[in-house]
């Protein structure tokens, strides 16, 4: 059975890129544009990772990964926080939110999906 990806980023292209490529190596994807929505969608679809932005309408990409890690019920889904912010505060700050990984824009798609392989266990 594919594994489930919930990809969140307000820029539309990078949604649908990261959609295809995903899809593409055989993943089940599900999108949203905001911390909320990704929020929403971890309780109605119940992904096995998540690769979300960290600049989105609210809550910010922090905060809705510090949520999910906060959680009981979320704490164990694998989050790539994928960002423009490329600071050592950034990173600081996104693996202290409780990221798995810190991936900055522009990424390389092979190291993209080595990290979810990896985050998965495949």
């Amino acid at each position: 059975m594919a594994k489930k990806i919930l990809i969140v980023d307000d820029e539309p292209d990078i949604l649908q890129l990261l959609e295809m490529r995903l899809r593409a190596n055989g993943f089940e994807v599900v999108t949203g544009s905001s911390g909320e929505q990704a929020l929403q969608k971890v309780k109605q679809e119940g992904p096995d990772l998540i690769v979300m932005d960290v600049l989105m309408p609210p809550p910010n990409g922090y905060q809705t990964c510090r949520q999910l890690k906060d959680d009981p019920k979320y704490k164990d889904i694998p989050v790539i926080l994928l960002t423009a912010k490329t600071t050592e505060s950034d990173q600081f700050w996104g693996m202290e939110s409780g990221a798995d990984k810190y991936i900055t824009k522009p990424y390389n798609a092979e190291d993209l999906l080595a990290a979810i392989k990896k985050l998965l266990k495949q």
